[in-house]
């Protein structure tokens, strides 16, 4: 049997949708691009919502927009993606990372250290799983540092009731074909309650522009295209229903693999946590050969993230980073191994799965 590690969702529906925008509207910045907007902001419970490119033109964008520049230093987590700090650092911002709790992957409020330079604080709501946020937007309020949500992976993550997106300055989103929700290629969304925040980055997308011939800043071409918004508006629609189903097949997961040799399960959700599981993560000593052996049984695994950010080779080029820096971050990224996860999985895939894992374990 195959199983894919993920498994994005394109129906005729979405296809008809986007081959309608292309038909009937503006290719760029079309009325689709500002009803997904309005739409996603609505979901997000935020005034504000700007669609943008990618998630790295998110984040980059919206840092710039709350005043970061070259020189500032924003701290965040070395255990993402490297596009979460690559968008500071192309602007000249200074990668400051804080090790992560080994409980929740996330940002540790214990660890975190800021000082004068530090402007803005990026946790990263890791695997769908809401960072600690009230203790870290204390601390930043504390310092004058801007918290920007990296919510490229919690898409309708839940924290003491409010989605992602709302819990800090601004969030940023990435509608990349493998998240919970795509926009038929790259894509991305600030969300935010600031006016302020909202007016610049629609100019920094849009070339700087002020009118139709006139440019107050340096902007970018950062623009969602109109087919994707039209995608993303149908994507959006089932949102919530595909995140329970995420729930469901991370509750069969627990099930049968509790107990199961070295492995430790994710974190459950909570009153205060409701994750979206982007990814199923477990965690075993045995990492690498588990891998190899799913793989051999044409099961598709993923390791989130091998090598953490810090260790790049380019950022310890440019920074001099080394290892031991970040001791449980660099501990979990060579533990950590996801599972098949994505809304169609069938149960006999994911009982397959369990068999082999199983097997493994003998």
């Amino acid at each position: 049997m195959k199983v894919p590690q993920a498994q994005p969702v394109m129906t005729e529906k979405m296809i008809e949708a986007a081959a309608t925008a292309l038909r009937t509207e503006r290719l760029t910045l079309g009325d689709s691009v500002f009803k997904f907007e309005e739409a996603f902001a609505k979901m997000c419970g935020v005034d504000h919502a700007i669609a943008l490119g990618s998630g790295t033109a998110a984040l980059q964008l919206g840092l710039q927009a709350a005043g970061v520049k070259s020189g500032d230093k924003v701290l965040t987590s070395a255990m993402s993606f490297v596009a979460t700090s690559n968008s500071f650092v192309a602007f000249g911002a200074k990668p400051v990372f804080c090790d992560v709790d080994a409980v929740d992957f996330n940002l540790d409020p214990a660890k975190i250290r800021l000082d004068k330079e530090t402007k803005a604080i990026i946790p990263v709501h890791l695997y769908g799983h809401p960072a600690k946020m009230d203790e870290i937007n204390e601390i930043a309020q504390k310092h004058d540092a801007v918290v920007v949500e990296d919510a490229c992976q919690a898409h309708g993550a839940r924290y003491k009731g409010r989605r992602a997106g709302s819990l800090g300055l601004m969030g940023c989103f990435s509608f990349y074909p493998t998240k919970n929700m795509h926009v038929g290629g790259d894509g991305g969304m600030i969300t935010t309650n600031d006016p302020k925040i909202a007016e610049i980055t629609k100019k920094l997308r849009h070339c700087g522009r002020k009118g139709q011939y006139e440019h107050d800043i340096i902007g970018y071409t950062a623009r969602l295209n109109t087919a994707n918004a039209a995608v993303g508006i149908e994507q959006l629609k089932l949102l919530d229903q595909w995140n329970d189903k995420r729930r469901e097949i991370a509750k069969k997961y627990d099930q049968m693999l509790k107990g199961v040799g070295d492995l430790r399960l994710p974190l459950q959700p909570s009153n205060d946590f409701e994750p979206v599981y982007h990814q199923y993560s477990l965690l075993t000593k045995r990492r690498n050969e588990l891998k190899a052996h799913l793989e051999s049984k044409g099961i598709g695994v993923g390791v989130h993230y091998e090598i953490p950010i810090h260790l790049q080779p380019i950022y310890r080029e440019m920074y001099g980073f080394k290892d031991g820096m970040l001791p449980i971050t660099e501990r979990l990224c060579k533990e950590v191994l996801t599972m098949p996860m994505f809304v169609d999985i069938k149960d006999e895939q994911i009982k397959y799965v369990v068999e082999n894992i199983k097997g493994f374990y003998g």
